[in-house]
């Protein structure tokens, strides 16, 4: 989304000092199933809503925040993502470009301020928002303005400056004392009449007018003294009630930031700043494959379908394809991975053994590419009734693909070069908290000496179908099932007497973060079941009909 997505609309409001609207899409994350979503913003009067497409703004709001209350959080990691919160709500918000992520945060925050619980001193909705009085105006209680700790900061400083003002009216109240004392000392003894009867009232002496000065001194300073002990005393207090403030706000948050953490949210996705433990993370997908198999065990089989022999992979290859621009790149990557794949498994080469069961063996070699674990994976095996022509029938026909790949969500035929090649478009079924993939890939069928068949599968590109543009990071795949058959020296062929070697060869580049031991876990776990019921659904889907080689 560009910036002129993003529409400021001019209001009549603005004239009386009201703030601005702002409207235009963001991605907002929905759920685990949905991912990142685009949705329209608009943010008026205070409040954030948000509606499906602009088209439905006047069709009723999905969701709504005021902004009075709520936090504006940058995401830590994600130079494009931001959080709005009020309370256990949380919406996560990701525009397209970190200048307009700052743009929205600016606003936000402009109508958190402007609704008289931001940071203003001078905030014109609420008549001002919280000032501060001087002492000067009050020895009334100034506390119906805030709350407690705000209270007693000003009676403090309240108090500091009484203090301050005591001590100077102290001081000019002594000077006048001196001279008064100094003005008795000129004149000398009291005047007193004839009679010896004082004129008037008595006139201080200035012994009497100095001990009266020393008696005030020493009472305001024994004043201030008690006042600067009820300060300290103040102060301490406030100082504790602040750190009370600080803990209980800090315990709070942690509390919100746990229950906030035990929902789902964005950060529990895959990526290299997953909250989630590796353990944790392959216990969620673990989980979710578990819950898959329950879920197609629960399915009822599929109407069986007969095989057509134009359907079986040609023994020439078709002249259509050999016209095509993708040729040069299909034939070359189709030979070398026939090739390869018969080749013996050498320690050299680094190949692993980490599965065996039966006639299945697997192997895998450690590979990481840009911190992706990308390992090929090597398989050999031999399944008994069928041919290796069969065998790649199933593997290459779109027609079967859901009944045997049970990771699969949806199937498209993107372009049908010939008869022995396509390209498909596959989108696999979420497991949380993996991200959903996709996968573009041309497929080629073709026949090789000694009755083998070899299917390969190499991911490629077409502007119908861009990668990583919704909610599918796409992942990258060199695929070959190369099968060879066998019978006994002399004998014709049958279903009780032929046997198929499999060469199963797979690399992966999953185009998106995950742990690295959580990925080989899962290969370790799943590229095993997916051969065996691969080759247990083509025995099934073979038996009783005409072996064809």
């Amino acid at each position: 989304m560009s910036d002129e997505n993003i529409t400021v609309s001019d209001n009549s409001d603005l004239e009386d000092g009201g703030t601005p609207e702002l409207r235009g899409y963001l991605s907002k994350w929905t759920n685990y199933i949905h991912g990142w979503q685009d949705r329209f913003i608009v943010l008026k009067d205070s409040t954030l809503s948000y509606y499906k497409s602009e088209l439905e703004s006047n069709l009723g709001c999905r969701g709504a925040l005021c902004l009075k209350k709520a936090k504006v959080k940058p995401h830590e990691f994600d130079d494009c993502r931001f959080d709005v919160s009020v309370n256990d709500c949380v919406w996560y918000l990701r525009a397209t470009n970190p200048e307009e992520k700052q743009q929205w945060i600016d606003v936000l925050e402009s109508f958190k301020v402007e609704s008289g619980y931001g940071t203003s001193s001078d905030s014109s909705s609420n008549g001002g928002g919280l000032r501060r009085h001087g002492s000067v105006t009050s020895l009334q209680s100034t506390g119906s303005h805030g709350r407690t700790a705000r209270r007693l900061t000003e009676k403090i400083s309240e108090l500091d400056t009484y203090g301050e003002l005591l001590a100077r009216q102290s001081a000019e109240l002594q000077g006048y004392f001196d001279q008064a004392a100094a003005a008795a000392g000129g004149e000398g003894a009291d005047v007193v009449d004839a009679a010896g009867v004082a004129d008037g009232p008595e006139r201080p002496t200035s012994d009497s007018v100095r001990a009266a000065g020393a008696s005030f001194r020493a009472t305001c300073a024994a004043t201030l003294a008690a006042l600067q002990q009820c300060v300290e005393l103040m102060k301490k207090r406030d100082q504790q009630a602040r750190q009370a403030e600080e803990l209980y706000m800090a315990l709070k948050n942690q509390l919100t930031e746990a229950r906030l953490a035990s929902k789902p949210c964005p950060d529990h996705e895959e990526g290299p700043h997953s909250t989630l433990p590796d353990d944790e993370f392959y216990d969620a997908v673990e989980t979710g494959f578990d819950k898959m198999e329950r879920q197609i065990s629960r399915v009822a089989p599929s109407v069986v379908i007969t095989r057509d022999q134009v359907d079986l992979p040609p023994p020439a290859i078709d002249s259509r394809l050999t016209l095509h621009p993708l040729w040069p790149e299909i034939d070359r990557i189709s030979t070398e991975q026939i090739t390869a794949a018969f080749e013996e498994v050498g320690g050299e080469i680094g190949w692993q053994l980490f599965a065996e069961e039966g006639d299945m063996k697997m192997y895998r070699r450690e590979m990481e590419v840009d911190g992706m674990v990308t390992d090929p994976l090597k398989a050999m095996h031999k399944v008994r009734g069928v041919s290796a022509r069969e065998m790649c029938h199933y593997f290459f026909n779109p027609r079967y693909r859901y009944e045997w790949e049970t990771t699969l969500e949806t199937m498209r035929i993107a372009e049908e070069i010939s008869c022995d090649a396509l390209v498909c478009h596959q989108t696999f079924k979420r497991i949380w908290p993996a991200s959903q993939r996709d996968a573009l890939f041309w497929s080629h069928v073709r026949a090789a000496p000694a009755h083998t068949y070899a299917v390969t599968n190499h991911s490629t590109t077409n502007d119908d179908f861009p990668a990583n543009t919704g909610a599918c990071i796409r992942l990258f795949v060199t695929v070959c099932l190369a099968c060879r058959s066998t019978c006994p020296a002399g004998q014709r062929p049958t279903r009780d007497n032929i046997t198929t070697s499999i060469a199963y060869c797979s690399t992966v580049n999953p185009g998106g973060w995950a742990p690295a031991g959580v990925l080989r876990a899962v290969y370790k776990r799943e590229y095993p079941k997916f051969l065996k019921r691969f080759t247990q659904y083509v025995v099934e889907q073979c038996r009783d009909k005409p072996l064809a080689m």
